[in-house]
Order: C-alpha cells, then sequence, then structure tokens
C-alpha cells in the first residue's frame, strides 16, 4: 500500500516521504496513531498544503525531547525488591516499575519509550536503560535495583 508519511517513521521513511508498506503494517498501526495517510491525489495536495505547518511541529517535537533528554541523561533511579541471599529478584524490574520511579522523580515517560536491551532486570546491580524520547532522541540511564530481604 502506498502511503504519505506524516512523522519520522524509524526503518521506514522521513516526514512527507511517499513509501510502500505491507498492507496489515499501514492498516493497523501507522494509519491508526496518524503516523500515515494513504496515498490518494487529494491526500498528497492536502500534504503539500500543510507541509511547513507539519515539519515547524515536527521541530517543535524534537526540540522539546531533545531538553527532555539533557534533563534525564545520566540520571540514576533507584527501585527495591525482595531479593534472594545470592542477589536473584525474586521477580523482575519491569518497564513499569521504571515508568512509576522516573514519576516519582517528577519525570513523564511512557512505557513503551522505556528500552530495556536485555529484558527485563533480575539481579541486583546497577543497570543501564535507555529512554526513547522521539526517534532521534535516546537517554540512557542508570537504575539500580536494591535488595531487600
Amino acid at each position: 500500500m502506498q502511503i504519505i508519511l506524516m512523522e519520522k517513521v524509524i526503518n521506514v521513511g522521513q516526514l512527507g516521504d511517499v513509501v510502500k508498506v505491507k498492507n496489515g503494517y499501514a492498516r493497523n498501526f501507522l494509519i491508526p496513531q496518524g503516523k500515515a495517510k494513504r496515498a490518494t491525489a487529494a491526500n498528497m495536495a492536502e500534504f503539500e498544503a500543510r507541509r511547513t505547518e507539519l515539519e515547524a511541529a515536527d521541530k517543535a517535537k524534537l526540540a522539546e525531547a531533545q531538553a527532555r533528554g539533557e534533563k534525564l541523561a545520566g540520571l540514576t533511579v533507584q527501585i527495591v525488591q525482595k531479593a534472594g541471599v545470592d542477589g536473584k529478584l525474586f521477580g523482575s524490574v519491569t518497564n513499569a516499575d521504571i515508568v512509576a520511579a522516573l514519576a516519582a522523580q517528577g519525570f513523564e515517560v511512557e512505557k513503551a519509550q522505556v528500552r530495556m536491551p536485555g529484558g527485563h532486570l533480575k539481579q541486583v546491580g546497577d543497570h543501564t536503560v535507555s529512554i526513547a524520547l522521539h526517534t532521534d532522541v535516546t537517554a540512557d540511564i542508570t537504575v539500580a535495583v536494591l535488595g531487600e530481604q
């Protein structure tokens, strides 16, 4: 299916690109999320009329994400979980736990923005976690998992 991207989408294209993607990806994700529109003549004309407005909004989002990223970069978050004698957690630290800890410190982050490359944290210690604030902006934070007996 031919679509017009209304914002930058990772591994697909930039704002304003006309790309061909699988029908299900367009119908079920890109179009309902507002990230794309069908590439019809009417939608192309509408996009060209609003191009400067959309580019300005995209630059504003990027600038806001960069400002938030500078505040988050290098931040340390402490999370206390029950752990065994060997330092292995009973359960794990998930995206939701990290979001709750960040909210307690005054940072608004969504669960989907937390990137945990090694999966959920299951060991006591310091772990590096990435927060994807924008397609071009990521901030690395340190999650200190403390064990309680």
